[in-house]
């Protein structure tokens, strides 16, 4: 049971793994001397998947302590970048319907609460247009800096659009290459146990028996080791969050001087949602919806109808399908195997929660990094009560989506207000926030998926009604709002003034390249 921790094997490629492996090896080569291994193993054969392309401001921090250049992962992987997500048509289905969801927090939002004052007129304009300046940088396509930001700093946050493909392929040689990952290609044929259930090696068809200390599932759907080995239970959440199905498809714009959309659009559709992300030489456009509710057909024809505007040749794209089975494993470590990326679970696109689990998951593995077999079963178990917890706040928020719909025209947005369908822990928060606006106590960690600011941009973006508190709020308390609202308009003025396009600073950094930190 003292068995040291110094073999680590990941099992599966594509994004999830190469970015566990090179969060896991940074973090040894950065804090220990030597006296590890990190070994990925992935098959030759097996595409990958790339539902999403979108990503969290944490993709920052998790690229530039790998030691990657922000330049050179923008060029190589077709990436432009991301300040929030546009949702439209999510809650009348009318033309004019649509709210933001920005990536820049509400000013001064440690110590002020803006919503308890824009509930009750104190400014015009939508909420995310009253509290920051992202909804305005949005709709100008502007981009997050200036050419002589420094890399990974930001004007306005943000986050990136990437091709998932490039990236997986970009990771691998900077894991392999920099960072000293050993990588193998082959096939998997056994899962070999030792006597107490622990995976003791995994037997190959070239390279003979792999062993390891602990092994990470990055396997995908099929979840080889956790999965199939472990016996660990999936937990369907189909009937919470309905859609199931996604024709994905990339369209390409009308010429290299097209605009590059500085958000993901997500527009709501008769029984699902369409995403629209603008990479730098093209886009990724999908359908994400319940076969329950329409057939394959007509959410075929929805996603051309979308298409077409910008795009002649419809029929002459490749359309691909894709099955989503929404929900997660019970539990995400089980004795030496902990479980990332789609091996763990997936929910569906929105809000491209996908790659931030598999980083904060690889985050979470390597700052915990057991030193023995001892001290493991203490870290999976602080793990997956974490983890739980998480994927349950995200199924909260993602549900907050469909649930505050006000739309009649389909089943499917119908039945998503049937309280049958809304988790209790949500229940419960809405119940409070009739009452009092989202704020950080309302939440069990310091550092949450979606923080309060993510809820009231929600909320309040599609309408919801908090009540003005009965004991009213000071003086002192409006003179401060007052002034962070004239400041949030003061700082918007300038901000749209001076910063460029998201193509022309794209053109900028392939020509020219950003400043190293």
């Amino acid at each position: 049971m003292k068995t040291q921790i110094k073999d680590i094997v990941i099992v599966g490629g594509g994004t999830a793994g190469w970015l566990t492996a090179g969060t896991i090896a940074a973090k040894l080569k950065k804090d220990k001397k030597s006296g590890f291994t990190v070994t990925l193993i992935e098959s030759p054969d097996v595409p990958i998947i790339g539902v999403g392309e979108g990503t969290w401001p944490t993709m920052r921090r998790t690229l530039r302590a790998m030691g990657i250049r922000e330049t050179d992962f923008i060029k190589a992987c077709n990436v432009s970048f991301k300040q929030g997500a546009k949702f439209a048509k999510w809650v009348s289905g009318k033309d004019d319907d649509f709210y933001y969801h920005p990536l820049v927090l509400p000013q001064d939002f440690d110590n002020t609460n803006l919503a308890e004052h824009w509930i009750l007129g104190e400014t015009e304009g939508s909420f995310s247009e009253a509290v920051c300046a992202q909804e305005y940088l949005c709709e100008q396509g502007l981009a997050p800096k200036q050419i002589a930001t420094a890399e990974y700093a930001s004007i306005a946050n943000y986050a990136y659009h990437l091709d998932a493909g490039q990236f997986s392929v970009f990771i691998q040689e900077h894991c392999v290459n920099k960072l000293g990952v050993r990588h193998i290609l082959d096939h998997v044929s056994k899962v070999n146990n030792a006597e107490d259930g622990d995976i003791s090696s995994l037997s190959t068809k070239q390279n003979g028996e792999l062993k390891g200390d602990l092994f990470i599932d990055c396997t995908g759907f099929k979840s080889l080791l956790l999965g199939e080995n472990q016996q660990v239970p999936f937990k369907s959440c189909q009937d919470i969050l309905f859609v199931d199905k996604a024709i994905a498809v990339h369209v390409p714009y009308a010429d290299d001087s097209s605009p590059i959309a500085s958000h993901t659009i997500s527009t709501a559709q008769s029984a699902g949602w369409i995403w629209d992300i603008g990479l730098s030489t093209r886009r990724g456009v999908g359908h994400v919806y319940s076969s329950k509710y329409i057939d394959k057909d007509t959410a075929l024809k929805e996603l051309k109808d979308y298409i077409r505007p910008s795009c002649e040749n419809v029929d002459a794209l490749s359309y691909r399908e894709i099955d989503i089975k929404a929900g997660h494993r019970e539990i995400f470590w089980k004795r030496n195997c902990v479980a990332v990326g789609l091996s763990a679970g997936f929910l569906e696109p929105l809000e491209a929660s996908a790659l931030l689990l598999v980083e904060i998951s690889a985050e979470m593995i390597s700052e915990q990094l057991p030193a023995n077999r001892a001290a493991m079963d203490i870290v999976a178990k602080r793990f997956n009560k974490t983890f739980l917890y998480r994927w349950a706040c995200i199924i909260d928020f993602l549900k907050l989506h469909y649930m505050l719909n006000q739309r009649n025209d389909n089943q499917f947005w119908i039945d998503h207000r049937d309280p049958k369908t809304i988790p209790d822990s949500l229940t419960e928060l809405l119940t409070l926030w009739k009452h009092k606006t989202p704020w950080h106590e309302d939440f069990e960690y310091s550092r949450e998926v979606f923080p309060a600011a993510s809820y009231q941009y929600v909320l309040y973006g599609m309408g919801f009604k908090t009540e003005a508190s009965h004991l009213g709020l000071s003086e002192s308390s409006h003179e401060r709002a007052s002034k962070l609202f004239k400041k949030n308009a003061l700082e918007t003025q300038k901000l749209v003034s001076s910063l460029p396009t998201n193509r022309e600073l794209l053109k900028k950094i392939h020509q020219y390249g950003l400043q190293p930190i």
